[in-house]
């Protein structure tokens, strides 16, 4: 029995998406290293700007970031101490723990906002016009799988 093989094309185009990737990926995990903040702590402070004063359930924080409970927590431990977040009981319940970011966190994302807005138009969308765009977006969204379960 043959060994299956991707087609050129197909080669092509995932080899195409990983150099870009590691590309983009190291480029702007260097420029948030020069604001004080990983890609890691990055995305979690992120998601907590979206989800306002209220903040999110820890829970949610970690299945959002596709993170074990335990990585997380050691994450949140980290930004806890920096004084970038605060945890506090689940208010809807009381059983559970919610993070919030604190005044500190707000202005050290809005510092890798900025940092990040230069790399990724340096980067990514400098380069590309409103059809590539759309094209990729496109492609994203049949990529997504949450798209299969609301099939």
């Amino acid at each position: 029995m043959a060994t299956p093989r991707l087609t050129e094309l197909e080669d092509e185009a995932w080899q195409g998406f990983l150099y870009a990737h590691d590309r983009i990926w190291r480029d702007v995990e260097a420029g948030l290293a020069s604001v004080g903040v990983s890609m890691a702590e990055y995305s979690v402070m992120a998601l907590l700007a979206q989800a306002g004063r209220t903040g999110m359930r820890m829970s949610e924080l970690a299945k959002r970031r596709v993170m074990s409970t335990g990585g997380f927590t050691r994450l949140a431990d980290r930004l806890e101490s920096r004084g970038l977040i605060e945890r506090r009981r689940a208010a809807e319940d009381g059983r559970g723990f919610a993070a919030a970011l604190t005044d500190e966190g707000r202005a050290l994302l809005r510092k890798a906002w900025r940092q990040q807005y230069r790399d990724l138009r340096r980067l990514f969308f400098d380069r590309l016009d409103e059809d590539d765009l759309r094209d990729l977006a496109r492609v994203w969204s049949r990529l997504d799988p949450e798209a299969d379960d609301r099939e």
